[in-house]
């Protein structure tokens, strides 16, 4: 199943997400938490696998997806991404 978000977080990104009704692509991923985001390269090479970006649900900081948009432009741009890659802090997967 896919389909567009239309989360707050939106603003910057034209998200589009894929539910696996099966779970199985989040196993094969070995995917934790929502949201947990990948980003390949065009030869399928996992670049990115990480935080949005540092807002949390009460702690006040603005959701500018900064972490993925970073590792996006690096990619874009041909550039290495240094910035340490955080990982995805969410609620936990429940398995079927």
């Amino acid at each position: 199943m896919f389909g567009k978000t239309n989360k707050p977080c939106t603003k910057f990104l034209n998200l589009y997400y894929y539910a696996s009704l099966l779970q199985q692509v989040a196993k094969d991923y070995d995917a934790a938490c929502t949201p947990d985001f990948y980003l390949f390269d065009s030869e399928l090479k996992l670049i990115y696998r990480g935080q949005l970006d540092d807002s949390r649900p009460g702690n006040e900081l603005e959701c500018d997806g900064k972490d993925l948009r970073n590792a996006i432009d690096c990619l874009l741009e041909g550039k290495e991404n240094n910035e340490i890659q955080k990982p995805s802090i969410g609620c936990n997967i429940k398995w079927k």
